[in-house]
């Protein structure tokens, strides 16, 4: 888990603490709270202790519980601060994939110059539905999400409209390797292959591709999206990233800079995709 996720739930718990000691009407021992509340002493503890991470009726409880409705404005402003940064996938995928596609829509059309590193699949905005549906199915296995797939595959679909709209920009780097990854039968990543090398020289995309055998001035590490200056988003096994200051974007930006001069473009774009589909044996 993050240090300053992990750092802002315990500076949470330390509030609800206070709370907890403030009663009006006296001091509240964390026995107490839990049967006022209904809840097992446990998850007082946990909540205290930066070990659980509230919902907003967790909060508005607790802030009645003691004695001080007022506090709960707070304590959801509180919450709802440090999660608009990280936001876990068990909570975003409750309902399933269909609505995190939803959310990213909206993101998405609001913007109009999207720059983007991947280094493990082939970007959403540039994925064939037979892809997309494979890379759906595998993430809710791992994260035991319901299965919305053909819905969610639609939404990411309807998300390439705004290739065609006017004015928008996808600057798109993408490591070789992505192209290599199997995560979906040879023929689907065939098409898919198809798909990208359709898109060189397409108005609206500028893509490159970054030879594996090309000098790098970082790392690959993880993929992430900048969106028109204003919002980097980082994906990750156990949440999402949405980091939003200045400086942190600035140094995404220069991270992609950096990936740019190792990137090729435009015919010798495609000739690494070609290669890479020869490679594969359908």
């Amino acid at each position: 888990m993050s240090t300053d996720y992990q750092r802002a739930r315990e500076e949470l718990g330390r509030r609800l603490r206070e709370l907890r000691i403030e009663n009006p009407d006296g001091r509240l021992t964390g026995t107490e709270l839990a049967q006022r509340l209904g809840w097992p002493q446990s998850k007082v503890s946990k909540l205290e202790n930066g070990r659980q991470t509230p919902t907003v009726e967790d909060l508005r409880s607790w802030a009645e519980a003691t004695g001080q409705p007022v506090a709960g404005d707070e304590l959801c402003a509180r919450l709802k601060g440090f999660e608009s940064q990280i936001r876990s996938w068990r909570r975003q995928l409750a309902a399933g994939h269909r609505p995190v596609q939803d959310s990213w829509n909206t993101v998405i059309s609001n913007s109009a110059i999207v720059r983007e590193w991947e280094t493990s699949l082939v970007p959403g905005l540039l994925q064939t539905a037979d892809y997309a549906r494979h890379v759906f199915q595998s993430h809710s296995r791992l994260q035991n999400s319901p299965r919305d797939t053909e819905d969610a595959v639609r939404a990411r679909m309807k998300r390439q409209e705004w290739l065609y709209r006017p004015g928008k920009q996808l600057h798109l780097l993408v490591w070789e390797g992505a192209l290599w990854v199997r995560v979906c039968p040879p023929d689907i990543l065939v098409a898919q292959l198809d798909r990208l090398l359709g898109v060189v020289g397409m108005d609206t995309v500028h893509l490159g591709i970054v030879p594996l055998d090309a000098k790098l001035g970082l790392n690959p590490a993880n993929g992430f999206c900048v969106l028109d200056e204003r919002l980097v988003v980082v994906e990750d096994w156990h949440a999402e990233l949405w980091l939003d200051d200045a400086e942190t974007i600035a140094l995404y930006r220069r991270v992609w800079d950096t990936f740019a001069e190792s990137a090729v473009f435009g015919a010798e774009a495609q000739q690494v995709i070609a290669r890479v589909r020869r490679s594969i044996k359908v």
